[in-house]
């Protein structure tokens, strides 16, 4: 998977269906998987929206299977590891029984050091038999120069680029990282808030969506006008997520993002796997409200 795959596409990551009984739903997220389809999206990455983080380890290969199964033939799935070493490394062996291209490998975020985990990323690629996701999300977590040793040796399919500054033009550890990786390989891991400024300023390859989950064919307009280079266009697209991404931002992104997708009718998501829970009833009402009028605006993206 290279920086080709994504020039066109953004890169969703949407909740993970569950059933009344706790179960991964295949009927509900196939039903998910194509509102973001229909947008023209073909990227889905399933991490932290959808709580691999707390994933039980035995349903891992059932849900990989779910996953590839729903997925469109020119849909590109990226599942998630980890985060704990002991997990991904398990986890490495259910991924080479599988076609996935590449697998991001979630951060873990005590008990490590940025050289324990550029040589725990080294031992996933090496025995899942495929370059991975590096997933930057924290300070310290991994140095610039570490991941771009990674890359250099090839174990690297792209980098997921996600620490949160209050300006985002200022960022001396993603300046260092784009000097060191050719910015292609990077990819803006916060939304469409930030995305155009990683965009145009730092020149990554690309962005991730969660709220492109719900309006698809409003996010791959933000792309695709970005690509073009109308920067003004772009940015007046990506203020129509503003009502729903502050609420994410106010919230808590994963248990505001599972609960609009339901709540906007698009599919039912059932209850958030623990360690999370729902929203309350105040906080869910504003989100309904938020995520059906940014449906509403998906269906006339102009």
């Amino acid at each position: 998977m290279t920086s080709a795959s994504y020039h066109t596409s953004v890169i969703a990551v949407p909740p993970l269906a569950r059933q009344a009984d706790g179960s991964v739903c295949a009927v509900q997220n196939t039903r998910l998987i194509r509102h973001i389809e229909s947008g023209g999206v073909r990227i889905l990455l399933y991490g932290g929206n959808a709580n691999f983080y707390h994933l039980r380890p035995s349903e891992f290969g059932s849900t990989l299977d779910m996953l590839a199964a729903a997925a469109g033939p020119e849909t590109e799935v990226v599942p998630s590891v980890g985060p704990s070493y002991g997990v991904m490394m398990d986890q490495a062996e259910i991924v080479r029984d599988h076609n996935f291209r590449t697998v991001m490998v979630l951060p873990h975020t005590s008990l490590n050091t940025p050289d324990g985990v550029a040589t725990g990323l080294r031992h996933f690629a090496e025995k899942a038999g495929r370059p991975i996701v590096v997933y930057m999300k924290q300070e310290n977590y991994l140095t610039p120069t570490l991941a771009a040793e990674l890359v250099k040796d090839g174990i690297v399919s792209w980098i997921k680029y996600a620490i949160v500054r209050q300006d985002p033009g200022k960022d001396a550890v993603l300046s260092e990282l784009v000097q060191l990786v050719d910015p292609a390989m990077v990819v803006s891991g916060i939304g469409e808030q930030p995305a155009l400024v990683h965009l145009d300023q730092f020149k990554l390859g690309g962005f991730t969506t969660g709220c492109g989950c719900v309006a698809p064919l409003l996010s791959q307009k933000v792309l695709a006008l970005a690509r073009s280079g109308d920067w003004v266009g772009a940015n007046q697209v990506r203020k129509q997520f503003e009502p729903l991404e502050d609420l994410r931002n106010e919230i808590n992104p994963v248990r505001v993002l599972h609960e609009a997708v339901t709540l906007s009718g698009i599919a039912d998501m059932g209850t958030i796997l623990p360690l999370l829970s729902g929203l309350n009833p105040v906080d869910r009402s504003k989100v309904q409200a938020a995520a059906t009028e940014l449906l509403a605006q998906n269906t006339h993206p102009g």
